[in-house]
């Protein structure tokens, strides 16, 4: 039986920046070793942070200079792939004998991303996926990805694949997932909400796979020393709600709510067969003569040089 324990490793950025925030994923090595987590799955902007109730000292047609500070203190924040980080990482997935699939903040040029970063035991480093659709205002602060980077990668524990927080909810970016046989589905987020539970549910019984979803947690913008104008005191910026769910959409482990730690379950690839036996979303189930999904993996570059 192809069994194997999966993990969502619950923790948060820490307001110090990036460097506090490696040595606390780092600390985590020992925990997944005893776990025997063959797949590992971190929240969204983990490294590089989420700015939940930052401005950016932005007002509809006109940017403050404290806003173009704030944005370059949290570009300064942000990571190179590869770089340090990427290194030290792959380095613990080789150590853990772990799938490590985590969000980070991606400089690129002088644009940000967004993105998710694939580690093998093996190949370290082997792919990334770049958020599609920033959401609301992460528009001011991240670039859009394109369809170059939507891997799903073979990894010991199965097929994996991974869409950041409200990706999710991209029925055409699922369907795309699903096509290229997503077995266990990674879901980084920073969603606290009882909805997004029920979105993890239904991912799961919609594709008929597992769902791994890993929420940052944090502490109240009060306790963290950061102003979030008309943030209820003591309510936690991001109460967390990491959750593994099985094929037919039942509840493996969690939801963890509040606090850190290490959630696991035990699955079985084998189970996916069987669940599909009477709903398979892009095989049988699907209807290629009414309905066509194109998807273009070109990479979209803004400035393309020919020599010819």
């Amino acid at each position: 039986m192809p069994t194997s324990i999966v993990a969502a490793l619950q923790t948060g950025s820490l307001p110090s920046g990036k460097a506090d925030t490696l040595a606390q994923i780092l600390s985590y090595e020992e925990a997944i070793v005893e776990s025997g987590a063959r797949v590992v799955v971190m929240p969204e902007a983990l490294l590089g942070g989420y700015p939940k109730g930052e401005a950016f000292g932005t007002q509809l047609g006109y940017r403050l200079p404290e806003g173009r500070e704030a944005f370059a203190r949290y570009f300064a924040n942000a990571i190179d792939v590869p770089g340090a980080e990427t290194q030290a990482l792959a380095q613990l997935s080789a150590r853990c004998g772990a799938s490590l699939v985590l969000g980070v903040i991606e400089r690129a040029g002088s644009t940000l991303y967004c993105a998710v970063l694939f580690f093998e035991p093996e190949g370290g480093l082997v792919a990334k996926h770049r958020k599609l659709m920033p959401t609301g205002t992460e528009r001011l602060i991240w670039g859009k990805g394109d369809g170059s980077t939507l891997p799903v990668i073979d990894a010991k524990a199965g097929r994996i694949g991974a869409a950041v927080c409200w990706e999710n909810h991209m029925p055409l970016l699922r369907t795309a997932m699903y096509a290229k046989g997503v077995q266990i589905w990674c879901a980084p987020t920073v969603d606290e909400r009882d909805i997004w539970q029920c979105s993890m549910r239904h991912i799961a019984h919609e594709g008929r796979c597992f769902v791994i979803g890993a929420c940052q947690v944090q502490a109240s913008p009060q306790a963290l020393g950061i102003d979030v104008p008309n943030w209820p005191a003591e309510r936690p910026l991001i109460n967390g709600g990491s959750v593994i769910v099985g094929p037919l959409g039942e509840v493996l482990a969690g939801p963890m709510v509040g606090g850190t730690g290490l959630l696991t379950a035990e699955i079985d690839t084998d189970e996916l067969v069987r669940a599909r036996y009477d709903f398979d979303v892009v095989g049988h189930y699907s209807r290629p003569d009414v309905f066509e999904l194109v998807v273009d993996e070109r990479v979209k570059a803004g400035v393309r040089f020919i020599n010819e």
